[in-house]
């Protein structure tokens, strides 16, 4: 069980990138802030990896989120949850959120 990720929510690569959803999804709030669903693609700005090293990060992919809890049939993304970052292959990690409501 984990928090639901809300527009907002402080979210970073490995490399201390901030990531921002593709999306959000308006039909379910928490603290008056759209939450966001699993599929699509978020964006990393400011990846501090360089080139050379197989970075910076560009963009994360959730890969699981809620599993009870759905939105229009799609899952939810939780602070629990796992993403992927490309190219580096590195997870986000959500770092800050709202702690009100959580799902699984």
């Amino acid at each position: 069980m984990g928090e639901l990720v809300e527009q907002g929510a402080t979210v970073t690569c490995a490399h201390q990138g901030t990531a921002t959803p593709g999306s959000v999804n308006s039909r379910v709030k928490v603290g008056g802030r759209p939450t966001v669903l699993v599929p699509p693609p978020w964006t990393v700005a400011a990846c501090t990896l360089t080139p050379n090293a197989g970075g910076p990060c560009t963009a994360a992919t959730w890969t699981a989120g809620t599993t009870r809890v759905t939105s229009g049939g799609q899952p939810l993304v939780v602070s629990t949850g796992s993403a992927t970052c490309t190219p580096t292959g590195v997870p986000l990690q959500v770092t800050a959120s709202q702690t009100r409501v959580s799902a699984t």
